[in-house]
């Protein structure tokens, strides 16, 4: 079976960068298939555990501040819109 080829011009620093990453058997179009194929993505859960839980009850409570600030705003906005009409 004949793959239809492409070639591509990389700066020499990309070309090392790919070369060091890439695995002893591996072609460059391997390599980067293995790279940004979608079905490797990382899922929500391979980052669990990443932040202590001091850490994630922080982030929590500063989006849930955004979330009642943009909340009271989109409501000043609205009854601004409707005094004006």
């Amino acid at each position: 079976m004949f793959m239809a080829t492409k070639t591509i011009t990389i700066a020499e620093d990309a070309y090392g960068i790919l070369a060091q990453n890439k695995l002893d058997d591996e072609s460059f179009s391997e390599e980067i298939r293995r790279l940004f194929s979608k079905k490797h993505a990382k899922q929500l859960i391979d980052y669990f555990g990443i932040l202590s839980e001091e850490q994630g009850e922080a982030i929590y409570s500063a989006l849930q501040k955004r979330k009642e600030q943009n909340i009271a705003l989109k409501k000043e906005r609205w009854k601004q819109y409707h005094e004006s009409s």
